[in-house]
């Protein structure tokens, strides 16, 4: 007998499939051998760069001022842009799952789109808007609120590349909370508001707090956007990916793959901090 885990909102199933005859068996070997050669292979890329860092560029990593530095850009800047993302992520994670609205499939397409372009256009689209439009100039001129070549940009650039995971992530969980809670809050007495905030919000908050750190590690991770917008200037720009870049660039391969380590190991942790909190409320994109 095999045993399949099926997940659901509220429930976790066990299917048994049986395992017949050889042609069977031969199947499920099949499966689980790309599954091997997958694993095989992503863990061998991972150790070959263990053993190709020596002790020099370890130490570099953790005495470069300019590396901590941008250890601290990436920490503080993608913090502040999860924070921005939820907060637009659960109201229209909520709009976008229980209302319909005239343009509704636009809207929700236009959620995804960041996704699935490709990240330089984030870069390229806000760097056009903000030096070469009208309203772009605007806001950088008449209100001194800069945003190229400056720290702020990161937090916009992450926020533009990332957002869309927070919200995709937030409207599945209102998704698989059923209505019928909803309709039997508001026949007890509670409003909108009151039917949200006590029941919906809090069956969802295993998928949300799950986007949260996809869009984190998203925006830890990101670089071609970054390069476009706001540049690398040591000291002042510069976070963890673009750090890899520079690194690489003037030969200093041993510490950029002792960064990119790093980065691997956030990656790790964001992936399974999405296992432990998500639960049965798994990310759907």
């Amino acid at each position: 007998m095999g045993r399949v885990y099926v997940y659901g909102s509220a429930m976790k199933a066990v299917v048994n499939i049986p395992v017949r005859g050889w042609r069977d068996r031969v199947f499920a070997a099949a499966t689980f051998f790309f599954v091997c050669v997958f694993i095989i292979f992503v863990l061998t890329l991972i150790i070959t760069d263990v053993f190709y860092i020596d002790k020099e560029a370890v130490i570099t990593v953790l005495t470069s001022k300019f590396i901590r530095h941008a250890l601290w850009m990436s920490t503080w800047t993608t913090f502040v842009t999860t924070f921005i993302a939820l907060l637009f992520a659960v109201p229209m994670g909520y709009a976008l799952s229980r209302f319909r609205f005239p343009g509704r499939i636009v809207a929700d397409a236009i959620v995804d789109l960041p996704i699935v372009f490709p990240p330089l256009v984030a870069g390229l689209t806000l760097l056009v808007f903000f030096s070469q439009t009208t309203p772009g100039r605007w806001i950088q001129e008449d209100l001194g609120i800069e945003f190229v070549f400056q720290p702020k940009g990161i937090v916009l650039c992450q926020f533009v590349a990332a957002a869309s995971f927070a919200i995709r992530s937030a409207k599945t969980a209102f998704d698989d909370v059923s209505q019928r809670y909803e309709n039997v809050a508001l026949t007890l007495g509670c409003t909108q508001w009151g039917s949200f905030c006590r029941v919906s919000l809090p069956l969802a908050r295993n998928g949300i707090v799950a986007g949260g750190i996809l869009t984190w590690a998203r925006a830890f991770g990101l670089f071609g956007p970054l390069m476009i917008f706001v540049g690398s200037f040591r000291g002042r720009t510069e976070v963890l990916s673009t750090t890899i870049f520079l690194e690489q660039s003037i030969g200093n391969l041993e510490v950029a793959l002792a960064i990119a380590l790093l980065l691997i190991f956030v990656a790790l942790i964001a992936v399974t901090g999405i296992r432990l909190v998500g639960g049965s409320a798994q990310v759907k994109l």
